[in-house]
């Protein structure tokens, strides 16, 4: 049995005549990913430089368990990934502070950062 596809939508980009089964047609999409990323800027300029990757692997020698896993599942698994807590976003001190860390495994890491998209999409998108 096949999945259904969802009727095909309007791209979001506005005044574009296409119809797309995501937010944006192809010519668009590629249009908005360059955009982000240029708004972005680099993973160095965002701090994660070869610094910072000798801080990471001293971090997770020193805490190798995930602290999610650990504390709200009472499962033992590896911390892959350091995470910033708090949400950084570019702010240098914020970025570099310890305790502003945690190890996390990569499925927990993942699921984090995508429910912070999803939480910085819904109040940009909230009426003022």
């Amino acid at each position: 049995m096949s999945p259904t596809l969802n009727p095909p939508k309007a791209c979001f980009y506005q005044g574009c005549p296409n119809v797309t089964h995501n937010t944006y047609c192809p010519t668009h999409t590629k249009q908005q990913d360059t955009a982000y990323r240029r708004q972005r800027g680099s993973s160095n300029k965002r701090g994660y430089t070869y610094r910072w990757g000798k801080e990471r692997d001293a971090y997770l020698i020193r805490n190798p368990l995930c602290e999610e896993c650990l504390n709200k599942h009472d499962v033992i698994r590896s911390a892959t990934e350091v995470d910033h807590i708090i949400p950084h976003k570019s702010d240098m001190r914020l970025f570099w502070d310890v305790s502003n860390w945690q190890g996390l495994c990569k499925s927990c890491h993942s699921k984090k950062t995508a429910e912070e998209q999803r939480h910085k999409k819904a109040t940009a998108t909230e009426p003022v």
